[in-house]
Parts: C-alpha cells; structure tokens; sequence
C-alpha cells in the first residue's frame, strides 16, 4: 500500500493570502502546504482519496493521478470538499462512490446541488454517488474503517486504512481532530503509520496542538506518525526539531508530514 500526502496545511494553505510572515516567504518547498488530503494505493492498483480540497486539481496533476475508485470524505468544511468538481475527468467511464458520515453527505449534496439535478447533462458536473458510511467499506484488496472523532463539537470521521494480508500494519488518517472517543481509540491501536492533525504549538478550541497530537500517537502506539493539517507559524524545520525534543521520551518515529511525502507499508 502506497500513501501519498497530497496536502498538509490547515484551512488558508501556505503561503496564505496577504501574508509575508517568515513561513509563509519561505524558499523552502516543505512549507508551501496545499489542504490536507492524502492518496492511496493498494497493491492490486485500487486508488482512493481522503478529501478533496480547493487544490486537488493541482494535488492530482502532481501525483500522476489518472483514476480514482472512491473518496472518502472526512467532514464537509471547504478545505476538505471544494475540489469535488475536479472529480470530473476521472468519472467519465463510471461514476465514483463517495463515503462519509450522513452529516457531512448532506451538506456536500446541498452545496453542491448542481451535481444532482437532472437539468444538465454531458461533462459539465461530476458523476458521483453518495454513500452514507456506517461500517467498513472494500475497495478491491483496501479496507476502509470508519473511526467517529470530534473536530471540536463537530462529529467527524477518520480513516483505518488497511491491506489485504498487511491487516496488522493498518494506516490512519486523523485529521482537524481535537479528541478521539474511546472507542475509536480502541479501534486503531499500533498503526503502521499514523497521519494526525496537529495545527500548531499553541492551544486551538478545535484542533489538537502538536503536543496533543504527538501525545496521542505515543498513546496509541504508532510506529511512524506525521502531522498534518499545518498552519503558517512554524516552519517544517522547526516541527521537525519539536518532534525530536519530544521524541526524548520513548516512542515511534515522529514528524511533520509535508506535501508529496510518500510512505509505502
């Protein structure tokens, strides 16, 4: 299974809109950060996305992705959704499954009515399905687990992602997370790898900081963890030297997740 991070910033990207603080001008390409989504591969050739954000056109272009055979969707804000009608060139054979929780299918259906009115016809909008999740989901040789976590009061969805025969080396995607129920905690114990939200050092009312974060990913027993869903006060240099200071105390490997990062279990 290949993993490819497609973005790692939060809601504005980097470099934001308007702002000429040191990150957001830096010459270093880690820290140009697109919205966070990541891509996958599985061994038999499936292909899924976790969100598509304003960028996934470009996110797509830059990974070489050619077809797609589900998304999975996290939550319905529009650093996670707004590139859904970048969808269009990879339906044209078949129209492409997409899962999330009732809430967030709900949403997407309202803002982007156009997609299900039977007035236009032809390439102008996305061939979708909407699927409302509520137990695991097959892609071929994937397995795709849904784990209910809270985006502040907002109920939210990660990831499990797992492969056919590598069901103990499972991936997860946690990202705008700001507390894990025990019970999904409980889910997705010992990731072979674990991507997590983790916005800045400072405290946030709906995002784990990377303390929070780091802690988190100790706790479950992640073997290699990156942070995602970044914001423009740290540096991916700075991340790197706060994972290591933290990485004092035992645990897996640790780091900020940045764009194009690829990891293959």
């Amino acid at each position: 299974m290949k993993l490819v991070v497609l973005g790692s910033g939060t809601s504005h990207g980097i470099p934001v809109v308007g702002c000429d603080c040191p990150v957001c001008r830096s010459g270093d390409p880690r820290d140009q950060r697109m919205r966070a989504s990541l891509y996958i591969e599985g061994a038999g050739g499936e292909r899924a996305v976790i969100d598509t954000g304003p960028e996934f056109r470009l996110q797509a272009i830059r990974a070489g992705i050619n077809k797609l055979d589900a998304l999975f969707l996290t939550h319905s804000h529009a650093d996670h959704i707004h590139g859904l009608d970048d969808l269009r060139p990879l339906c044209y054979e078949r129209p492409i499954p997409v899962y999330g929780n009732r809430q967030t299918l709900t949403e997407l259906r309202r803002r982007f009515s156009y997609v299900f009115k039977r007035t236009q016809q032809g390439g102008g909008k996305p061939r979708i399905i909407l699927k409302a999740v509520r137990d695991q989901v097959r892609i071929g040789g994937l397995t795709f687990i849904p784990v209910p976590i809270k985006h502040g009061r907002l109920d939210i969805l990660g990831w499990k992602i797992t492969q056919e025969g590598k069901e103990e080396a499972p991936a997860v995607y946690l990202t705008d997370v700001s507390h894990i129920p025990r019970s999904s905690l409980d889910l997705i114990r010992n990731p072979a790898a674990l991507f997590i939200g983790g916005l800045r050092a400072r405290p946030h009312e709906t995002h784990f900081t990377f303390s929070q974060a780091l802690i988190a990913a100790r706790n479950l027993g992640a073997k290699q963890t990156c942070l995602t869903h970044i914001c423009h006060e740290h540096s991916h240099q700075a991340i790197e030297e706060y994972c290591r200071a933290f990485q004092k105390q035992p645990g897996g490997t640790m780091g900020p997740a940045y764009d194009g990062l690829e990891l293959t279990l």
